[in-house]
């Protein structure tokens, strides 16, 4: 099997010595070459290149969700075809991982090689689903390119944090679960006096959602992880359904305590629940409407600010080695 192994250098715990370890691994099994980023959005051009050249049979990310986001968006950059592109497997060398995590790959990168190679021997892969965020059309971000999503993407709260965290790593900090953990502190000092949501959420054929202060939009559960702890916004999402969505309308200090606490000893069975959360689950096509510009996130990544985005969840986009 032709393989592409890429390479994030700057992922949290991928160093030149992890590489060179998988490389030799891999390279036992698979016809195998190495590419190393060079800059934002590199591992999307190189998955592109591989899909297009019609030889690969397999791009392995070494790397964060951000560098498998990237690769997800070059393999699918033509629209999802899982018969016919390659196939993407993950070794997890980022903070979170949540995507591997959620496959059920180690969190190590030593064992998750191994399982990586028994799966490459046994040829066991699953056709996993994927969100896309698109444009819509008539409003001020209609030319906006559209995007997949592996995991999650929000539009508010929960994409503040995700730029919080990314302008404390521009100043030097490592990327932590403490350093996650204060800026969403921080953002709920912020958010807190927010009386009124200005998010809408509308389905076709349904009344619409109004007034959410925040949305969060699942591809798959946990939603994320504290250290070793998965934490569940929608507990029933699924790599096999379409999208599941949280969203809360209030954010006083009593709500915020609430869904905090709910939210860190949610569970497979129960995540937030109450009068002001909205739980909506297995949602194909949906819009998110905001009456002011504000910050939208893919997979972790801080994408600016949007005031209109849509949605929507493929059930079968891609292979995955697992």
């Amino acid at each position: 099997m032709r393989a592409l192994l890429v390479v994030n250098p700057a992922a949290t715990t991928t160093s030149a010595r992890t590489r060179d370890v998988l490389a030799h691994a891999l390279a036992s099994d698979l016809k195998l070459e190495v590419a190393t980023t060079q800059y934002r959005g590199h591992a999307r051009d190189l998955a592109r290149e591989a899909a297009e050249g019609g030889e690969t049979e397999l791009v392995i990310a070494l790397g964060g969700d951000g560098t498998v986001n990237e690769i997800v968006n070059g393999l699918l950059h033509e629209g999802p075809d899982p018969d016919r592109l390659p196939r993407i497997a993950v070794v997890p060398g980022g903070s979170t991982n949540v995507f591997a995590r959620a496959l059920g790959m180690p969190n190590d990168v030593v064992e998750a090689t191994g399982a990586l190679l028994d799966a490459l021997q046994e040829r066991s892969e699953r056709v996993v689903g994927l969100g896309r965020a698109s444009g819509v059309p008539g409003t001020d971000d209609a030319e906006v390119p559209p995007r997949w999503f592996t995991f999650t993407a929000g539009l508010g709260f929960d994409a503040g944090v995700v730029g919080r965290v990314e302008q404390q790593r521009e100043r030097g900090k490592r990327s932590t679960h403490a350093l996650y953990v204060r800026q969403v502190v921080r953002q709920l000092l912020k958010e807190q006096h927010r009386s009124r949501g200005t998010i809408t959420l509308e389905r076709p054929g349904e009344d619409p959602v109004e007034d959410l202060v925040l949305s969060i939009v699942c591809n798959t559960s946990p939603w994320t992880y504290l250290g070793n702890r998965p934490v569940y916004a929608t507990p029933g999402a699924s790599f096999d359904t379409a999208l599941d969505v949280l969203g809360l309308s209030r954010l006083t200090s009593g709500a915020l305590s609430r869904y905090a606490t709910q939210l860190l000893t949610s569970s497979p069975e129960r995540g937030p629940h109450g009068k002001h959360a909205v739980n909506l689950h297995d949602v194909t096509d949906f819009t998110l409407h905001s009456q002011v510009p504000l910050p939208f996130q893919m997979d972790g990544d801080h994408l600016g600010v949007r005031t209109d985005v849509n949605f929507t969840g493929v059930r079968r986009a891609l292979r995955v080695i697992v």
